[in-house]
């Protein structure tokens, strides 16, 4: 059976304005991230590129004993010697990279998942990757995102709590550790004189020994950083936004909207007021899993998670504006990608549903309530997507592994990874694009096809994690 390839799990248009310079396609597959040219399609870097891409070995046997993995840094060190022409093969420590955003057209910032570090890579002018900085978070990110000035990196986790860090560490920044106030007991030998207090004693020292050599061992964010928000449940998406001036604000003021698993959407100030609570939007009974607010619509947001339906909302004032039925079935459904593009005064919602191959399509009226367009049919399920302006059309990544409308039917085929569509008298049609065309046929993350059940499994649920967010009834 011929190998198949790893679908492009985030994709990132990078449009550039300096001279010389041709946009790029950034795109993340299984464990790497590559980078292509927009205009040629020519591949022009991958990281790390001296790892061999193939399905871990410890994905294919049961896990054996824990072993602590070595720092990012010499991580990092090791792909350099690699790079240098050592043949000898270095194990990938993460098998997954789930998040993806690009700061001001030159900075790649992307999450390793197993080993939590949020990696800040700088664009060369010939579209290569040049480290900036490793930054190992205390708890895995399930969201990243950047303030309105693209200067920090918002980054959320799955305990609830938000983290600023700026995307290029200062090299003037020194860590503070606050002095803890050493415990020494109120008895002394002196004072004990039986037996049994005097091992109390002992024991009570034992114990603060250990907790200070445990203090001593915790390794700290070693990094500039600051914990602004903090939810009770996981949060699934964030997005940060600057609204302008108006008669109800005298200057412009940038907010952070948070969903998290229990149905919520917080309305917070931006950094560094963060820790005020503007408003809250309540309306969903599932959990949120997207939120989007169009760039030419600031007050307007679209959500959609685990419900049947998207709510549009005035989110200044937690208003719903409209609720937008997705499905008349029984079947339950998650919405797994909102985008929102502008191309060609047509100002379109795209919405995505976990395990589909339909791209729901519709426009944001001037009333701002959602019109429904004629939906999109793929060749597979959509899992990402980017606008091309320039183009006036939009890129779509699929799952070319599994079958249509399938979370775990694989395919016995190779299929294409991306498609394009063109809006044309206010339709969007398929059509050829030579960039994805050579994109499609280069050779790039592989699979097996034959896999072992557990590889099997860990490869669907890279793709198809939002059912885990959905709570059993019998819980409430």
């Amino acid at each position: 059976m011929p190998s198949l390839q790893h679908p492009f799990q985030c994709l990132r248009y990078v449009a550039r304005e300096s001279a010389g310079q041709s946009d790029l396609l950034i795109a993340t597959a299984g464990a790497k991230v590559y980078s292509y040219s927009a205009s040629t399609g020519e591949c022009l870097d991958v990281f790390p590129s001296a790892y061999e891409l193939a399905v871990s070995d410890d994905l294919k046997s049961p896990p054996g004993k824990r072993r602590k993995l070595s720092s990012p840094e010499q991580k990092d060190e090791q792909s350099e010697s690699a790079d240098k022409g050592s043949k000898e093969e270095v194990k990938l420590t993460w098998s997954n990279i789930p998040l993806l955003i690009v700061a001001k057209s030159k900075y790649v910032i992307f999450l390793t998942a197993e080993d939590k570090c949020v990696r800040v890579y700088s664009l060369s002018g010939n579209g290569q990757f040049v480290k900036e900085s490793v930054r190992t978070m205390p708890k895995r990110p399930s969201v990243l995102a950047l303030t309105p000035d693209e200067n920090d990196i918002l980054c959320a986790d799955k305990f609830g709590d938000v983290y600023i860090i700026p995307v290029i560490p200062s090299s003037e920044y020194k860590r503070t550790v606050a002095e803890e106030k050493e415990y020494t007991p109120s008895a002394t030998n002196l004072t004990v004189h039986t037996r049994r207090n005097l091992e109390s004693l002992e024991q009570q020292k034992r114990q603060a020994a250990l907790k200070k050599k445990a203090s001593v061992e915790t390794t700290a964010l070693n990094f500039e950083h600051q914990a602004i928000i903090g939810h009770v449940s996981m949060l699934t998406d964030m997005v940060s936004v600057t609204r302008p001036a108006d008669s109800s604000i005298s200057h412009p003021r940038s907010y952070i909207l948070t969903a998290d698993r229990d149905e919520h959407i917080r309305v917070s100030r931006g950094h560094p007021q963060a820790h005020v609570i503007e408003q809250y939007c309540f309306g969903h009974t599932s959990f949120i899993s997207k939120l989007c607010i169009p760039s030419w619509a600031p007050d307007v947001l679209v959500s959609g998670g685990g419900d049947k339906h998207l709510l549009v909302w005035n989110w200044v004032g937690g208003q719903v504006l409209q609720k937008v039925s997705l499905s008349e079935s029984e079947t339950d459904i998650s919405v797994s990608g909102i985008w929102a593009v502008s191309i060609n005064d047509t100002n379109n919602i795209f919405v995505a549903i976990e395990g589909s191959s339909q791209l729901l399509c519709y426009t944001l009226e001037n009333d701002n309530t959602l019109k429904q367009q004629e939906t999109l049919q793929l060749s597979g399920n959509v899992i990402d997507l980017v606008s091309i302006s320039s183009k006036g059309s939009i890129v779509v990544s699929l799952d070319n592994l599994r079958e249509p409308n399938s979370t775990s039917v694989w395919r016995s085929s190779p299929q294409a990874l991306l498609e394009t569509f063109r809006v044309e008298y206010g339709k969007w049609i398929p059509t050829e694009d030579s960039v994805v065309s050579k994109i499609n046929d280069k050779d790039s993350t592989i699979v097996e096809a034959e896999l072992d059940e557990k590889t099997t499994k860990s490869l669907n649920e890279q793709l198809y994690g939002l059912s885990v967010l959905r709570k059993n009834p019998a819980w409430d």
